[in-house]
């Protein structure tokens, strides 16, 4: 029956609608419980409807989304986009994520003293040369 207009496997729609590249890294994202769907964690051969709301996270980033249509087919990125709608609150919290990193710390900031000069290399390479010398034994 997965294959019906009624219902499509959760780990195809999910590759269908573009959010994983592949169907075995959607089953595994699935596995791994980083996947909802209307609140309850699903298996991977679970059912989609129309009207379910999936709730799925990649890397550091969650989404909730509402299924509007299925499919069991991949598709163009333009008619994956027809197949969910994002919910205001994920939207909301993706772009505020995304205004966090841009205005973030600077990593480089984070070091106090910043790279090594060419000077400090070659201390550095001077004392690796030395400290590697061992003495022989009379």
């Amino acid at each position: 029956m997965s294959g019906t207009a009624d219902d499509v496997r959760l780990d195809k729609w999910l590759w269908a609608a573009r959010f994983y590249k592949t169907r075995s890294l959607a089953t595994q994202a699935i596995a791994a419980g980083r996947v909802q769907v209307n609140g309850a964690s699903a298996k991977a051969s679970r059912s989609v409807r129309a009207g379910d709301l999936v709730r799925l996270r990649q890397s550091s980033l969650e989404r909730t989304v509402r299924v509007l249509a299925l499919t069991s087919v991949r598709g163009p990125a333009s008619e994956a986009l027809a197949l969910y709608e994002e919910t205001l609150q994920s939207t909301e919290a993706r772009r505020q994520a995304a205004q966090a990193r841009q205005f973030g710390v600077e990593p480089a900031h984070g070091q106090e003293q910043g790279r090594p000069t060419k000077r400090d290399r070659r201390d550095l390479v001077e004392w690796q040369r030395w400290s590697a010398y061992l003495e022989p034994e009379d």
